[in-house]
């Protein structure tokens, strides 16, 4: 059997939430990414202590976030009626990336300045295990 074949056995509403999480996935590679780059940018080649290098690779993933996946990612949620609709969501949404920002300063500790190691480790932690848990807050609160 192919696999086109397989995918039409999957039910829909799992088919619908395989292509979020792929739309997720890659949205939060090029977003992750660009606040990868960031931090090691400014840690390794600036020199910025590395929890600042974070915080700015955050504030540059942050809105583009936001924008990506509310318009890629989650496209099948409500868009947000109004103004109020929109801050609210918007809040929600900065709650969940403070969520992702600690989580990366958690990485960036642990790694770079309790362990001593260098300052690209903190990275994979960075790309897998915060978009993971992410996904979770982003899908069932934010873009609900």
């Amino acid at each position: 059997m192919h696999l086109a074949g397989l995918w039409k056995k999957v039910a829909p509403a799992r088919r619908a939430l395989i292509a979020q999480l792929v739309r997720y996935a890659l949205v939060g590679l090029g977003v992750t990414s660009v606040q990868a780059l960031v931090y090691w940018l400014l840690a390794e080649q600036a020199q910025l202590h590395s929890q600042i290098a974070n915080f700015a690779g955050y504030l540059c993933a942050v809105g583009c976030g936001y924008v990506l996946h509310g318009r890629y990612t989650f496209s099948g949620a409500a868009m947000p009626e109004g103004g109020a609709a929109h801050v609210a969501r918007g809040g929600r949404f900065v709650v969940a990336s403070l969520v992702s920002w600690g989580l990366n300063a958690l990485w960036v500790w642990l790694c770079v300045s309790w362990r001593g190691w260098p300052t690209w480790t903190p990275i994979p932690a960075m790309l897998l295990v915060t978009p993971a848990l992410v996904f979770v807050l982003n899908k069932k609160w934010v873009f609900r």
